[in-house]
């Protein structure tokens, strides 16, 4: 079965960076399509980024220029850098998993996703 294990949230001052982590058994990387969301407190899931099978990146424009997900399939492991942190990018993190492909628009959506991780808390503080 697919299994998720993300971590690497932590509490950062505003400005501050984390990578963020997620191991993945069960799941070929040579297919599918990988990715991050975010929950605040409040509100819904918001979509982060996605990596594809064939090396595909797209981030949203809240993190656009800041984040950076990539992955080392040696280790089996989806990897979110953040950087430039802001308050506004507190909330659980969400490594994310589909034995599939995904159009660019369904990338970006959470239904589309049936494996995800139990989450990371990510805290930015002014």
């Amino acid at each position: 079965q697919v299994h998720l294990v993300d971590s690497g949230g932590d509490s950062v001052q505003s400005g501050g960076s984390l990578r963020l982590s997620c191991v993945a058994s069960g799941y070929s990387f040579s297919s599918g399509c990988m990715g991050w969301f975010r929950q605040a407190p409040g509100k819904g899931r918001e979509w982060v980024a996605f990596f594809t099978s064939d090396g595909s990146t797209g981030y949203a424009d809240s993190v656009q220029g800041r984040f950076t997900t990539s992955q080392d399939n040696a280790k089996n492991t989806l990897y979110l850098q953040m950087n430039s942190l802001k308050p506004e990018d507190t909330a659980m993190y969400y490594c994310v998993a589909a034995a599939r492909s995904l159009s660019w628009w369904a990338r970006r959506l959470p239904t589309q996703y049936p494996y995800w991780g139990q989450g990371t808390q990510v805290t930015v503080s002014s």
